[in-house]
């Protein structure tokens, strides 16, 4: 359902971001997406998967077995990184409302914390699954 005219406009002036359109509205975003990645990689657990990926990404080319494998595997290793950044901004944004303990705080914190091991435990499923196939071989 499209916004009212005046919505638009009211949306517009609180956030003058919306009204960027084309290779404006793409600089921005990629100079954003820049500076959170610089923000996460201020964040231990991330630089640390962030390391990780630097040696993994490549040796999933050596591990896997066809395209769709390599593309798998590589998928699990960035699927990590870009929950670690979501955890990391929950955890941010949870932070900034206030420093007192919350149920809703720590449930927020809690999932998303569950969420990184989800991703982690994927990651383990096929790339151990994988290293299996080409070390069986």
């Amino acid at each position: 359902m499209p916004m009212p005219a005046q919505d638009t406009a009211s949306a517009t002036e609180v956030n003058p971001q919306k009204s960027r359109t084309g290779l404006n509205r793409l600089w921005h975003a990629t100079r954003y997406s820049m500076e959170g990645l610089v923000a996460g990689w201020g964040e231990p657990a991330f630089r640390q998967e962030a390391i990780a990926a630097i040696v993994l990404l490549p040796l999933s080319l050596w591990i896997g077995q066809s395209w769709a494998e390599r593309g798998l595997l590589a998928a699990c290793v960035v699927l990590v990184l870009v929950v670690e950044l979501l955890n990391t901004g929950i955890e941010t944004a949870i932070d900034r409302i206030g420093p007192e303990w919350h149920d809703l705080s720590k449930r927020a914190k809690d999932m998303g914390s569950a969420a990184v091991s989800l991703s982690l435990l994927l990651f383990c499923g096929v790339w151990g699954a994988a290293l299996w196939s080409r070390l069986a071989a």
